[in-house]
């Protein structure tokens, strides 16, 4: 058996998403020893992004050169970072929680979940197999490979509207396809879409099938209400559909709602003395930048005060 190495924080935060930094800055700033774990680089799904037009200070802002912004300031106070680590267990329900990798075992009182969430899946025939073969999940990482292609975007609310925008930059035709008859995007990002002559929206529809022979070629979709199929021709799928909160390696340990987001309170603590939940994977009515990054402060100064706490109570 590998002994493996023990390092031991105040806080440990799982995920460098723009909640984990935002937890990282006002924990540092609070005198705690901090440390950032994340399975991935750091950044999280804002790194993707394109542009942000809706973070306070930032009129227009790329999403990689604000998450640089973010990561500069906790460099600043100290935090420590371990990016692309391989997590093989986490233990929250013990008073000293434990989050062990392939070559070390990280121990703290506080343990603040961060770790987002991933996009939903289609769940229908071909998504699987043309999955990096015309099927993406990121607009933005994939977009350049459909110069003057067609491409189909999944879904009607705010990812799937900007996305299906930002596709036209390449692009020579991009569909809309929602199972609704109306979008559930802000208005704004509505209409700037339905001003774009490079859209053209089916709605009242439903994929049930990606076809293809080497890559993506076609998707059938079915109208919900003549149950009609269609089959459209398109060189990519983007799906939009909502999203599905990380929490495999902790599930079971703390309340989740029936959709797996974790339960939290007003200050972000969860079912669990010492253990709280910010940004995407908690439940949360808006996931955004901008409360990703409260949450995240709020869950740093609420640990703050309980670590100070601590002593009162055990003595």
């Amino acid at each position: 058996m590998i002994n493996k190495k023990e390092l031991e924080y105040d806080v440990i935060i799982l995920g460098g998403g723009p909640a984990g930094f935002s937890a990282g800055i006002y924990s540092a700033r609070g005198s705690l020893k901090t440390a950032i774990l994340d399975i991935n680089m750091t950044g999280g799904q804002p790194s993707n992004y394109l542009e942000i037009e809706n973070y306070p200070g930032f009129s227009l802002i790329g999403g990689y050169e604000l998450m640089e912004k973010f990561e500069q300031h906790a460099d600043k106070f100290g935090v420590e970072k371990f990016p692309m680590v391989e997590i093989e267990k986490i233990n929250l329900s013990c008073d000293k929680k434990e989050i062990e990798t392939n070559d070390c075992i990280f121990k703290s009182k506080i343990v603040i979940l961060a770790t987002g969430a991933q996009p939903k899946k289609l769940n229908i025939k071909g998504e699987e197999e043309y999955k990096g073969r015309g099927v993406s999940y990121c607009a933005v990482c994939d977009g350049a490979f459909y110069k003057d292609k067609t491409v189909a975007v999944v879904g009607g609310g705010n990812s799937a509207v900007e996305e299906a925008i930002y596709l036209t930059k390449f692009a020579q035709k991009v569909y809309i396809i929602h199972r609704r008859d109306t979008l559930r995007a802000d208005k704004i990002i509505q209409e700037r879409a339905m001003n774009n002559p490079k859209i053209e929206f089916i709605f009242n529809s439903i994929p049930i099938e990606i076809q293809g022979t080497n890559s993506v070629e076609s998707i059938i979709v079915q109208n919900t209400s003549t149950k009609q199929d269609t089959k459209i021709q398109t060189n990519g799928v983007f799906p939009y559909i909502g999203i599905t909160p990380n929490t495999e390696m902790f599930n079971g340990q703390i309340k989740q709602n029936p959709q797996g987001f974790v339960e939290t309170d007003e200050n972000m603590q969860t079912s669990l003395k010492g253990v709280y939940a910010i940004g995407d994977v908690r439940n949360t009515p808006l996931r955004q930048v901008i409360t990703a990054a409260s949450d995240g402060a709020i869950a740093a100064c609420s640990a703050v005060r309980y670590l100070d706490s601590i002593p009162a109570v055990t003595v």
